[in-house]
């Protein structure tokens, strides 16, 4: 494990901000392949929120005949329930955590930090998020899955458990299926979390009709609350 912050792009408001949003990317892709999406999301122009695109990690992919690139863990399987290498969901979570601690030692409330995954950077948003040990504005699960989920119980930190959730998942996803993602989401339903259900006529991407969706929950959690 590593104490090191971890490289980032980030887009910042035109004023001070008061928010910050950390947002993971999936396996393979970087930082600078989600911050283009935040004029997407139309928010308004007086809007102080900070948006955070850490990179993963470069380390060996095995499905990928351990080609390094950007993960936040190893897949050395595609069996659904053994495809997250957990040693680097505890890694990458614990980097993450050092994010949301750099920004809170900034002077941003946790309250007022909200995190979103894409894929694999799903699977850290809601590992980390149901753990950490001060409230969220929000967690955000795009198109993901949950590692070690009969661990959720017994590990999660009760101060999540009133955050709000969105899970997001295309029913076309050849990537991640959709039942993983809305595995996932049952067990947060099953552990009384305040989670909430989208699924959209798409792949392993994201559509408009989804960039609607979160902005208008973006903007709930920091904006209008």
């Amino acid at each position: 494990m590593t104490e090191d912050i971890l490289p980032f792009v980030d887009v910042n408001p035109t004023s001070e901000h008061d928010a910050v949003v950390i947002w993971l990317h999936g396996l393979g892709d970087s930082g600078n392949g989600f911050a283009p999406i935040v004029p997407e999301l139309k928010l308004p122009d007086d809007h102080k929120i900070r948006f955070v695109f850490p990179h993963a990690p470069i380390r060996p992919v095995t499905i990928n005949n351990g080609m390094p690139m950007r993960a936040w863990y190893d897949i050395k399987s595609l069996d659904f329930n053994n495809r997250a290498d957990v040693d680097g969901v505890h890694e990458s979570a614990a980097q993450v955590n050092a994010l949301i601690d750099a920004e809170m030692a900034k002077g941003i409330s946790s309250d007022r930090i909200l995190l979103a995954g894409f894929s694999q950077g799903g699977v850290i948003a809601l590992h980390l998020g149901t753990r950490f040990g001060k409230p969220l504005a929000g967690i955000m699960a795009l198109s993901t899955y949950m590692s070690e989920p009969e661990k959720l119980q017994d590990e999660a930190h009760p101060v999540n458990k009133e955050t709000p959730i969105l899970c997001c998942h295309g029913q076309q996803d050849d990537v991640v299926p959709m039942f993983l993602g809305h595995a996932a989401f049952k067990v947060l339903e099953q552990n009384n979390y305040n989670v909430i259900w989208k699924e959209y006529l798409m792949q392993h991407n994201v559509c408009m009709q989804e960039l609607n969706d979160i902005s208008r929950w973006i903007q709930d959690r920091l904006i209008s609350a």
